[in-house]
């Protein structure tokens, strides 16, 4: 057992994509301040980040039809789109400002443009569809999207989904080629490998053991050298807590009064992955379908092209399924470890309401080969099991806390759970996620380091042009947003910035 004790001005827990934007953006903001980060696996990037464990999809609401809701009165809520996709635009300022800097370097490594489609089937979807199209081809933010029922047309768009086709139902597709694929994984290494180079130390296989307050106010950190055995003991001012699903238990153990009354309920994902390259070289484009009945917005059922290690993929899923655990290299006694005097009304609660959920996460799980295949043959008709294999994907933890909503309310987006007097912070939750990294870790900086703000402000608007701005309100800033982050990160047709 060791002693050693170590003092720095911020700590980061957890070596994904949230620590790496928000050490990459105090890095421009405070480049004098010492950084730590804790990771307990062997490289960055490896649990949520990883390209395998997510759906690589730049999130803008361009294709996700559960972000717009039909309203009672038949109307379309486009206003969560709007703000997905103002979200997604400044992480695209932040990338982009990155490469310009030559701080990372191949954007093309991370992020690729690829089409974004909607398909549905059945006239109220077709009527549905038809409806959000034309609520959201209105907006700036949108420009560009193309809605077809023809099936000559969704031929051209969608070859391997049409060809084979018998059903009669009605059938249509809205189609925006601004979407893209990101490799999440890809670029949390490039930012850890710019972290590194910055002098930010970086320590692989340190499993952090606890937290807790010291009398001055600041936070120790206990960590566990995986290598040595030693156990080591870092103070910080400020302590983010990125670990994915891992960051509730970390939560718990700070005590501060935020961490009480909530749970975590997690959800683990399958993808099929096509093994014949000539299926894969009909498709290019991801199009998501809509959640069946019962189903988790997680679990929009989507047929995506991907960008994995320079090569093309083909993913349809995402099967949902349950595991205790809270990561994927976690413990089958997490979810149990996370229940507390303070929250298990919370999660009882959310037992009870969530009866449905529960069924259908069980009939998941107990999906045969066969059943899988049923269901992907309703976005490829003429899928054939040999072509496709399984992959696991990522492990997500899902919020449960008490809203005005009532108690043990299930959360489906992405949450910033901070102390009062800003000194720790945890990102709990998942989608969207990744995509929208850069404004939440803005989020935290606000939340946490307001007295910094005012004078930080200058830098900020330079890395991101439209801090504070609403993109979807000033069309002539966003064409010239879109056009410059477009050219710098290759999605334009002029190349990219390389080193």
């Amino acid at each position: 057992m060791s002693d050693r004790q170590t003092k720095t001005d911020v700590i980061l827990i957890g070596a994904g994509i949230m620590s790496a934007t928000l050490g990459a953006l105090l890095k421009e903001l405070v480049p004098e301040w010492n950084i730590k980060v804790f990771e307990k696996l062997a490289k960055p990037g490896e649990e949520s980040s990883n390209e395998w464990n997510n759906a690589g999809t730049g999130h803008a609401a361009l294709c996700e039809l559960n972000y717009t809701n039909e309203k009672p009165d038949g109307s379309i809520d486009i206003s969560k789109a709007i703000k997905i996709n103002e979200q997604f635009q400044v992480s695209k300022q932040f990338w982009s400002y990155l490469v310009n800097r030559k701080l990372i370097t191949n954007p093309q490594e991370f992020i690729k443009a690829l089409p974004h489609m909607s398909l549905v089937q059945g006239e109220s979807n077709v009527t549905f569809l038809k409806k959000r199209f034309e609520a959201l081809s209105n907006n700036p933010l949108f420009q560009g999207m193309e809605y077809s029922d023809n099936p000559e047309k969704l031929e051209e768009w969608i070859p391997l989904i049409m060809n084979g086709r018998t059903s009669k139902d009605p059938i249509a597709a809205t189609k925006i080629d601004s979407g893209t694929d990101v490799n999440f994984g890809a670029l949390t290494r490039m930012l850890f490998d710019h972290l590194k180079n910055n002098k930010v130390e970086v320590h692989y296989k340190h499993s952090v053991k606890d937290i807790k307050r010291t009398s001055d106010g600041s936070w120790e950190v206990k960590v566990l050298d995986m290598d040595s055995g030693k156990m080591e003991h870092h103070t910080s001012k400020f302590v983010f807590i990125g670990g994915g699903g891992g960051s509730l238990p970390l939560l718990q153990k700070t005590g501060i009064p935020e961490s009480k009354h909530i749970g975590g309920f997690p959800v683990s994902g399958l993808f099929m992955v096509c093994k014949n390259p000539k299926v894969i070289e009909q498709h290019h484009a991801k199009v998501y379908g809509k959640a069946k009945v019962g189903a988790p917005p997680m679990s929009v059922p989507h047929l995506d092209t991907r960008f994995i290690n320079g090569k093309k993929a083909l993913l349809f899923g995402p099967f949902a399924g349950f595991s205790p655990k809270f990561l994927k290299t976690g413990s089958n006694l997490d979810l149990i470890r996370s229940v507390k005097p303070n929250n298990i009304l919370t999660m009882l609660a959310a037992g009870v309401k969530e009866m449905a959920l529960t069924k259908y996460l069980i009939q998941q799980v107990l999906l045969s080969n066969e059943k899988r295949m049923e269901e992907l043959r309703e976005f490829i008709p003429n899928a054939k099991l040999e072509d496709w294999e399984i992959v696991v994907a990522g492990q997500r933890v899902q919020v449960i806390k008490d809203t005005e909503a009532g108690k043990g309310t299930l959360q489906f987006g992405t949450e910033v759970v901070s102390a009062t007097d800003g000194s720790v912070a945890a990102l709990l939750g998942a989608s969207p996620g990744a995509s929208t990294a850069v404004h939440v870790m803005l989020e935290v900086l606000e939340k946490c380091f307001p007295q910094h703000i005012k004078e930080w402000e200058p830098k900020i608007k330079e890395m991101i042009p439209s801090f504070g701005v609403s993109l979807s309100g000033n069309p002539d800033l966003f064409k010239d947003i879109d056009k410059s982050t477009s050219q710098t990160l290759g999605l334009s047709k002029k190349e990219p910035v390389n080193s």
